[in-house]
């Protein structure tokens, strides 16, 4: 079969693999219908060193069960599932928590002996615990919004629940890529009255604005923080959702939040230290939360507003293509070209 794998910076090839198979009882082999290229899947894409060992690349699909292993129980055969970014086995402590990116069995698509996800098939470890069956088909006009729920409206949705958005809450959010723009879509399902969207791409804080956010700030660093401010009486809001993962940003945060509030960070982060001390946070009673988002349990809250058109998540798709234009599609990403694309094997 063909999968993606990137060798080093920048050097992203479509590749053919062996086919995945049962490994262990738990197993499930799923036939890819639908994937796509994640932000976070750009990181690498700009730094992975060319050391001759190749990365499986992609941890967001949708697809058709062929084959399960003897102890799997909730899918068979022939059944249209949709996988989270991360695998888990649905029985741990932290499973049973509702922590599924920390559970004791379980890892990153991609990494280890883990496949990738853009590619034609993929082995799924610890099948009952990490797939949700949809009831619909896999050719329905609903699957680029089913698919979101496997990462980016799930971590949206996560940042927007870890910064406490509630009916009334003002929230920024920063950064206007597919996270950023689905944790607009969040704190507005969640019932936020203001809802600040920092970025500059017209066309993506259109969407944005689309989905709910009531003003938008395309300035950066202190003239981003002073444009929000202005917005809030001079306060700044009561949540900062931090979607792009970098230095500047979070300081951005620090700088757009109210006393007392909370910053929310789903982006991850390329950096390993940022102020938490008195006068950044301490003195100023801020909340520092946000992670890895753990979208298997998600998704049944999600999924029924999906189904019923309530919310449009798969908005955030603006091109499509085969596993043959996947290395295109991670320029065109690359490049600001593209938000985020959508991959039909």
């Amino acid at each position: 079969m063909r999968a993606t794998l990137l060798y080093g910076a920048g050097d992203i090839r479509v590749e053919e693999v062996p086919d995945p198979r049962l490994v262990h009882p738990t197993d499930a082999v799923v036939r890819i219908t639908a994937a796509c290229i994640c932000g976070s899947d750009l990181w690498p894409f700009d730094t992975k060193p060319a050391d001759g060992v190749p990365t499986r690349m992609g941890h967001e699909f949708i697809g058709v069960v062929e084959e399960t292993g003897t102890d799997v129980t909730t899918v068979r055969a022939g059944d249209l599932v949709v996988a989270p970014w991360v695998f888990s086995d649905g029985t741990c402590e932290y499973c049973r928590e509702g922590l599924t990116t920390s559970c004791t069995h379980g890892g990153i698509w991609g990494y280890g002996d883990a496949d990738g996800a853009q590619a034609e098939a993929i082995r799924v470890p610890h099948a009952d615990g990490t797939l949700v069956k949809l009831p619909v088909a896999a050719d329905s006009a609903l699957i680029p919004s089913l698919l979101t729920l496997s990462d980016v409206f799930g971590t949206g949705h996560h940042a927007a629940v870890r910064g406490g958005v509630t009916a009334g809450s003002s929230v920024t959010v920063i950064g206007d890529g597919a996270v950023g723009l689905l944790a607009v879509l969040a704190a507005k399902r969640l019932g936020a009255e203001q809802i600040v969207l920092m970025g500059r791409h017209k066309a993506r804080t259109d969407l944005g604005r689309e989905f709910g956010a009531t003003d938008v700030v395309a300035e950066r660093g202190d003239a981003g923080i002073t444009a929000v401010r202005e917005l809030t009486a001079g306060q700044g809001t009561t949540v900062v959702i931090e979607a792009v993962g970098t230095r500047p940003a979070y300081d951005q945060a620090v700088g757009a939040v109210r006393n007392g509030g909370t910053i929310s960070r789903v982006g991850v982060p390329q950096y390993e230290d940022a102020p938490v001390g008195i006068g950044s946070l301490f003195f100023r009673n801020i909340r520092l939360t946000g992670g890895a988002a753990p979208t298997r349990p998600y998704i049944a809250e999600l999924l029924p507003d999906v189904l019923n058109g309530t919310v449009d998540p798969g908005k955030v798709f603006d091109a499509t293509t085969d596993l043959t234009g996947v290395p295109t599609g991670y320029r065109q990403m690359a490049a600001r070209e593209s938000l985020k694309v959508l991959v039909h094997p």
